[in-house]
């Protein structure tokens, strides 16, 4: 194998050519940041955690396939993952994850010690989350608590503590979360099922969708509720309902269950986030403005 070959697969195996996660944890943390910081975060902050999102995002997916790299061949979607297929050897994946994560922990040192107590959490979490495919119906619900750490992180960062709206924030990433990683879930089950990995989407069983609906109105009414305390407007609102019309767009891809549409489901989350954090943006200049 080239160097060429070599840093593709580490690439590959970092998701870069895969940002969908990415986007996915990007949103809501810099709608925490907005909101933490009345519309207008530090541009330090901001880069610190722009960047940070990207490397834990990486450290999130090596370590996701350290732990899945005997599985992941059986998987039709994983099959080629560079981990399962070898071009990456196990050392060689664990000393990335260890670069960057210490890369991710210097960041973090540039900020205040709350937030460096909050890191300690979200690298913890991190490390456990792939493993609890193994002896847990629901990863995806400990999956939303990985997510959304970077939440409290933004407000610690922003305003020193970390308050009520930050929870009411918390809690909506965390359904939204739920949500569209079960419609992803979807996407695998026959192949779950056959080696023996746990998921939402195989728990909910023939209330999939129904149950991915309920979690879809919990996140919006806690979007709702963190946007109330925060005083936020009209622009806001009109966020929210693009936000309702993407999760009813996303119900009608995945009433039959099939592969495709289910995965396209998911990925369409991402306009979901960036509609919304583009709505908060918005409602800020707007409320600024009229200042």
């Amino acid at each position: 194998m080239t160097l060429r070959d070599k840093l593709h697969a580490y690439a590959r195996l970092a998701r870069i050519d895969r940002p969908i996660g990415t986007f996915l944890l990007l949103w809501p943390c810099l709608m925490a940041l907005m909101l933490a910081s009345g519309g207008m975060p530090d541009l330090k902050v901001l880069a610190i955690f722009i960047i940070g999102v990207f490397v834990m995002r990486a450290c999130g997916c090596i370590i996701n396939d350290y732990a899945d790299r005997k599985l992941d061949g059986h998987v039709e979607r994983t099959k080629m993952r560079p981990l399962a297929s070898g071009e990456v050897s196990v050392k060689e994946a664990l000393l990335l994850f260890v670069v960057l994560g210490l890369l991710a922990f210097g960041l973090v040192l540039m900020l205040n010690p709350l937030v460096v107590k909050l890191s300690y959490i979200g690298i913890v979490l991190t490390v456990i989350y792939p493993f609890t495919k193994r002896f847990t119906n629901m990863p995806q619900m400990f999956l939303g608590v990985v997510w959304s750490w970077s939440i409290p992180m933004a407000y610690a960062a922003a305003t020193g503590e970390v308050p009520a709206e930050a929870w009411w924030l918390f809690a909506a990433n965390w359904c939204w979360t739920v949500a569209y990683d079960t419609m992803y879930a979807m996407v695998d089950r026959e192949d779950d099922l056959k080696i023996g990995i746990k998921s939402t989407a195989i728990l909910f069983g023939k209330y999939d969708r129904q149950i991915i609906g309920l979690f879809q109105i919990a996140a919006l009414a806690c979007f709702m509720t963190a946007g109330f305390i925060a005083e936020r407007g009209a622009l806001y609102a009109v966020g929210l309902v693009v936000f309702i019309g993407f999760g009813l767009y996303q119900q009608r891809l995945i009433h039959d269950r099939e592969r495709a549409p289910c995965l396209k489901a998911f990925l369409n989350n991402n306009w979901a986030g960036m509609s919304l954090f583009l709505a908060l943006g918005m409602d800020y200049l707007l409320h600024t403005a009229a200042l």
